[in-house]
């Protein structure tokens, strides 16, 4: 039951959404928020990222927090440890988000219910570039 919740959000996150805020953007080619940036940008997303830490990232301006951003942000991709999650996802909340996404690896059930709690589809240790193959090799979207 709670895999197809899970499944069912992962569709909609992919077929509703194109706006993709990654937190934790590496300009590193080798680390995984790269890969994940890179791979979602060549498959048509729009993809903003998120750090202090580098002006560019995928060719791609980067912010250093999701207030900067200047357009709507549909998704948030969080590439943070899970204890530094909530404020993140606080601010997805505030900037208007749709839903917001926790790399594998990370679970932070507090901030995942209050993003549910106003309104916002949550993926938790789930990477979106592997759901994202997942869904096209199986032509679901």
């Amino acid at each position: 039951m709670e895999q197809d919740y899970v499944s069912a959000n992962i569709k909609e996150i992919f077929t509703r959404y194109h706006t993709v805020a990654i937190v934790g953007a590496s300009p590193k080619p080798e680390r995984p928020s790269h890969r994940v940036a890179d791979f979602l940008k060549k498959e048509g997303f729009r993809v903003i990222p998120v750090t202090p830490n580098a002006d560019k990232v995928v060719e791609e301006k980067a912010y250093p927090d999701l207030a900067s951003i200047p357009v709507p942000v549909e998704v948030v991709d969080i590439f943070r440890r899970s204890e530094d999650v909530l404020p993140v996802v606080e601010k997805a909340i505030a900037i208007g988000a749709k839903a917001v996404w926790m790399q594998e690896g990370i679970v932070n059930e507090e901030a995942a219910a209050k993003a549910r709690k106003a309104g916002l589809k949550v993926v938790m240790d789930r990477c979106m570039k592997k759901e994202l193959r997942k869904l096209a090799c199986k032509k679901e979207i």
